[in-house]
């Protein structure tokens, strides 16, 4: 005689709950040391950008002193003697229109002898933006 034997319930295909939670709670630890890392690296490269641009600028204006003997009137001579191709952006601020611009002693010199951040707060270094 044939022995019957009942049939197994099937084990059903899927995660529990406890697994789950598991999962998203390693993802939430991962993100947890990932975010501030590449929060602090898009700071570091904005930082980078901003003193790129004022060294540049800076090359510029003591090129166009040297050339025409006085510093240009404003940032948009630069532009329009082709010294740069545009005004560059202080990537902290966002805007190409938030540069502190330092005259010289002697108004005759020109109008802009140097020039610096307007962005307010400090670097991660410490110093201020604006003492670049």
């Amino acid at each position: 005689m044939l022995s019957r034997t009942r049939p197994r319930p099937r084990a059903r295909a899927g995660f529990t709950l406890v697994e789950l939670l598991v999962v998203m709670a390693l993802i939430a630890l991962l993100l947890s040391i990932a975010i501030p890392r590449y929060l602090n690296s898009v700071e570091k490269s904005r930082e980078a950008v901003l003193r790129a641009n004022l060294h540049l600028t800076r090359q510029m204006l003591d090129k166009y002193y040297e050339d025409h003997g006085k510093y240009p009137d404003s940032l948009a001579k630069l532009v329009d003697s082709r010294y740069l191709r545009s005004v560059p952006q202080d990537p902290v601020t966002g805007s190409s229109e938030t540069w502190v611009v330092v005259v010289p002693d002697a108004p005759e010199q020109g109008g802009v002898q140097d020039i610096r951040s307007g962005a307010t707060g400090s670097a991660l270094d410490g110093s201020a933006y604006g003492d670049w």
